[in-house]
């Protein structure tokens, strides 16, 4: 059943999905709680084949599991790989669940997504609107597994007394992104550009869509620092967001990058590229009222990033 406080140290701790930014982000903040680390490659392990899983549960037998493991992509890529975005996310769920279940670990926390709020809830998002309305059309598969995962989190605390929680990221940036030129996130994807103009002296960066949305952005190591909060203090049916409750217009966030990257041509917009959701804010008064904020203001999470996209830049090209 439940424990709380949940003691991290000493525990044998598996993070599914490592080599993703936020597994990368969680290895990093769990070296300073005295865990022994548990991760495994997709090519050992196929978190979408549930023989795979359960022999690989059944032998470690981890404590604690952070399920950061998921097929993810910004708007096209969600818009446009809609099979496989509903099919990979609800296996990886349903299989890293139920073998955390019967391999009896103490403790899981399943990563949701901010997608999964109805397109026109009210704002800021509380947890309390999931299943609300209808879904942004553009990324409904994605949100739809999501969705799924935060459920069989809640019904196998009900049935089972599973010790399991669900967290709610808001738009995430930092170390370890997709750079990707069509299936990046707006981040990742306006350091791409605006770096690559910058070197090549382009007059002119066009920013997809019309640059009215308004959207939220938190560093992703103070996600990780958020989920260890979490992690040890919080025991619940009931999601938590997590976010820095202050969102910003994509035109002006991307004048921020550009001036992170040190580009000062102009900037002009895009509108037959989709806006998605026009806004997209979390409320974080239950992460508050639970003992943390984010502590990496925006500016200064924008030169981290671009730092470690010119650092992961030079790795990919020697």
């Amino acid at each position: 059943m439940a424990r709380t406080p949940f003691e991290l140290k000493g525990k044998t701790v598996f993070v599914a999905g490592h080599r993703g930014m936020v597994g990368a982000a969680l290895v990093r903040r769990l070296v300073r709680e005295g865990v022994e680390l548990l991760t495994v490659g997709r090519t050992e392990v196929d978190l979408r084949d549930q023989a795979s899983v359960f022999g690989w549960f059944a032998k470690k037998r981890p404590q604690a599991v952070f399920l950061a493991a998921a097929k993810v992509g910004g708007i096209v890529a969600n818009n446009t790989l809609r099979a496989e975005f509903l099919y990979d996310n609800l296996a990886i769920a349903a299989n890293v669940i139920q073998a955390a279940h019967i391999n009896g670990a103490e403790k899981l926390m399943f990563f949701g997504s901010s997608c999964i709020y109805p397109r026109l809830a009210p704002q800021p998002l509380r947890e309390d609107s999931m299943l609300t309305g209808p879904l942004e059309p553009t990324n409904e598969p994605y949100a739809i597994a999501k969705i799924a995962g935060i459920k069989m989190a809640e019904a196998y605390r009900s049935q089972y007394g599973s010790d399991f929680i669900s967290v709610m990221p808001t738009n995430l940036y930092g170390p370890g992104d997709n750079y990707h030129p069509e299936y990046s996130h707006v981040v990742a994807a306006l350091i791409r550009r605006f770096h690559e103009a910058r070197v090549s002296g382009a007059a002119n960066v066009a920013v997809w869509g019309t640059g009215t949305p308004r959207r939220e952005f938190l560093y992703v190591d103070d996600l990780a620092d958020a989920c260890i909060h979490l992690m040890k203090t919080y025991s619940s049916d009931e999601l938590v967001n997590i976010g820095t409750g202050e969102d910003i217009t994509i035109a002006e966030f991307a004048r921020v990058v550009a001036a992170a990257v040190g580009y000062s041509g102009t900037i002009s917009f895009d509108p037959s590229r989709p806006d998605g959701t026009p806004r997209k804010l979390l409320d974080v008064s239950r992460l508050a009222g639970l003992g943390w904020r984010a502590s990496t203001s925006l500016k200064e999470g924008i030169r981290l990033a671009y730092q470690a996209y010119l650092s992961e830049h030079r790795q990919a090209a020697e």
